[in-house]
């Protein structure tokens, strides 16, 4: 693969630069919601003190590693799928569904209850701040249950945007958003206190926003309720996403009710997900890790980092959607024996997420003072927060990179390489330098997050040399 630098600002194939978009574009708007109800989260947890916020911020990183093996089903899904749509095999598409539902079935109860059961021990290892570990405790003893059906709902996930049926992901998870958004209001401040929340915002202009819970009682559970609103919305994600398997397209071309397995293919996917689960599970862990050490500079410190994550969303997700739709447009060219089709659709979507999240970036650094009070009215935690946003502006050029090119390597089937680099860059050289340049050396806040950029920069260099290369073309699934 040849690349110059104008391909990365002007389209090299003007048709499948379209044909990203389109299928990326429902993912982004996906992505997007989710987007917005974790940062609508942060604003309403924000408004409960840098406590409350620094025991979401914890708890929901420790339930997004025990997501890790969903996440991992998804891909395994989607790339077998999408290979099979490629080669005209569409039953089989259904039956990689199958086989990715029954694997989350089998991992995700069992990672559910471990979790509930262990989550009152787990706060107080994580944290050392005792007005911290009793709220962490408490979100993190629901939030666990919903682990079972986000791993259902990512199975899904994977089959339509695998055979490029994106709007219903995007249906789904619009839904399911708006739906934690709304019963999150509810349940964090009750059906007495969520107008006075509405009524603090903009200068008391959207205190009529309230009335929307005024029919039903709710109760007021603070941290708690940010977690039985996720649960309840994992619910129904998993219902929508089951609905839409009874419409004639779906339940025909790809026989998706006739229950069937393959366990030739579930090996196969197993080899594909089993990397992918241990590098989620890995680096996942890592940034818990990170929240420890951030934790032990400060409360305040560790509350601007899960405010700057949540807003590291607001580009990562969106770049994450082109890169789903690259992952599912190289899986099915290489079924079609057209790898280089697949070639020009990376090199597309390298573009468009250096687009999106290279504009984010700049808004990132020019405007953190602006960004920041719209989730806390801590002054300590935006002055914080206004360090960890301008680094990260920085990193966004080599996140796109990094993000696209890893779900490009997915989509092909090399799904151990990626593991292997992150996982070591994330163990061997981001933690010990955070911990070194943050506590040891005492550059406080600045330290692990100029830490954090390395570790992106250094990724992404791998990960295009590893496309470079051109040995994921023969890879088979």
């Amino acid at each position: 693969m040849q690349l110059r630098l104008k391909n990365l600002i002007f389209p090299l194939n003007k048709k499948i630069s379209r044909q990203v978009l389109v299928l990326a574009l429902p993912v982004i708007l996906s992505n997007l919601s989710r987007v917005f109800m974790s940062l609508t989260d942060m604003a309403m947890v924000g408004r409960l003190g840098a406590p409350a916020l620094a025991a979401v911020g914890m708890g929901s990183m420790v339930v997004w590693t025990i997501l890790s093996m969903g996440i991992s089903l998804r891909t395994a899904v989607q790339t077998v799928a999408a290979r099979r749509l490629g080669q005209q095999r569409r039953l089989e598409c259904g039956t990689a569904l199958h086989n990715g539902l029954l694997m989350a079935m089998i991992s995700g109860l069992p990672l559910s209850l471990i979790g509930y059961a262990l989550s009152g021990r787990l706060a107080p290892i994580l944290l050392s701040d005792p007005a911290v570990i009793p709220l962490c405790a408490d979100y993190m003893s629901l939030a666990f249950i919903s682990v079972f059906f986000i791993s259902l709902g990512f199975a899904f996930q994977g089959f339509y945007t695998g055979v490029e049926k994106t709007r219903i992901h995007m249906n789904v998870t619009i839904v399911a958003n708006a739906l934690n958004i709304y019963l999150n209001a509810g349940l964090i401040y009750g059906s007495n206190g969520v107008a006075g929340f509405f009524d603090s915002l903009w200068g008391g202009s959207l205190s009529w926003v309230g009335l929307a819970w005024a029919w039903l009682p709710f109760p007021a559970l603070g941290v708690k309720g940010a977690a039985a609103a996720t649960l309840l919305a994992s619910i129904w994600l998993l219902i929508h996403y089951l609905l839409y398997l009874i419409v004639p397209e779906i339940r025909k071309r790809y026989q998706v009710h006739r229950f069937r397995l393959d366990w030739q293919m579930m090996h196969r996917q197993i080899s594909l997900a089993l990397p992918l689960a241990t590098q989620e599970l890995l680096v996942m862990g890592s940034f818990v890790m990170f929240f420890k050490i951030v934790g032990m500079i400060g409360t305040a410190e560790l509350a601007a980092t899960e405010v700057v994550f949540s807003i590291m969303g607001a580009s990562f997700m969106p770049a994450a959607g082109v890169g789903q739709a690259c992952a599912t447009m190289v899986g099915k060219f290489l079924g079609e024996r057209r790898p280089e089709m697949s070639e020009i659709s990376i090199v597309e979507s390298v573009r468009w997420s250096l687009i999106i999240m290279g504009t984010m970036g700049i808004i990132f650094f020019i405007f953190p003072d602006r960004i920041l009070p719209l989730f806390t009215n801590d002054p300590a935690v935006i002055k914080a927060g206004i360090v960890g946003l301008r680094v990260l502006a920085f990193a966004q050029f080599a996140d796109a990179v990094g993000i696209t090119l890893w779900f490009a390597l997915t989509g092909a089937g090399n799904t151990i390489f990626p593991a292997v680099v992150d996982v070591l860059i994330a163990w061997c050289l981001f933690l010990p330098v955070s911990y070194f340049t943050g506590i040891v050396f005492g550059l406080g806040f600045f330290g692990p997050w100029f830490t954090f950029a390395i570790y992106i920069l250094l990724f992404a260099s791998l990960m295009t040399w590893k496309i470079l290369q051109g040995e994921w073309k023969s890879i088979a699934v």
